[in-house]
Formats: C-alpha cells, sequence, structure tokens
C-alpha cells in the first residue's frame, strides 16, 4: 500500500467522523436548552460543512470548491458577530 492510499483513507475516516459530529451537533440544534446554544450548534454545523468540503476536495483534487467554502466561511463568521451584537443587546443592555 503506497503513501498516496493511506492518506485517502485517512480523508474517508475523517470524513465519516465529521458526519457523527454533523449528528451530535443536530440533536444539540433541536434539544438545545437556549437561544445561545442553539446559535453556536448552528455555527459548527456550517463550521462541519466546511470541512467536508474541504475533504471532499482533498479525496477528489478538484480545487474549485476551496472558494465555496470560504465565501461560507465568511457569511458564518459575519453572521457571528451580528448575532453576537443582538445578543448583547437583548441579554446584557437592560
Amino acid at each position: 500500500m503506497n503513501d498516496f492510499n493511506i492518506i485517502r483513507t485517512a480523508a474517508y475516516i475523517a470524513f465519516g467522523f465529521l458526519l457523527l459530529a454533523l449528528v451530535f451537533v443536530f440533536y444539540r440544534l433541536a434539544k438545545g436548552p437556549s437561544l445561545p446554544d442553539r446559535l453556536v450548534a448552528l455555527d459548527l454545523t456550517a463550521y462541519i460543512a466546511i470541512g467536508m468540503i474541504l475533504t471532499l476536495v482533498f479525496i477528489s483534487g478538484q480545487t474549485r470548491y476551496i472558494d465555496v467554502a470560504l465565501i461560507i466561511a465568511l457569511i458564518v463568521f459575519i453572521g457571528s458577530v451580528a448575532v453576537a451584537k443582538f445578543l448583547k443587546r437583548r441579554f446584557y443592555d437592560r
């Protein structure tokens, strides 16, 4: 077995762990006790999706999806900042 097959197998295992993490995050998203817990789970869902996209880029060798992952990361970051400002006003500026 050459090194490339070992790395590809490791990438498939990493993708499986990302799928498992996604299942746990969906559970937290549905069962979360508060709104901030659900928002963190939603952010984590987006970052796991980015990891899955990058793993698929590594497996397939098609680099065009790196731009998609970058755009998703930027949108999620901007959304997280906006939600943090909203929650700060809602809970701490009383």
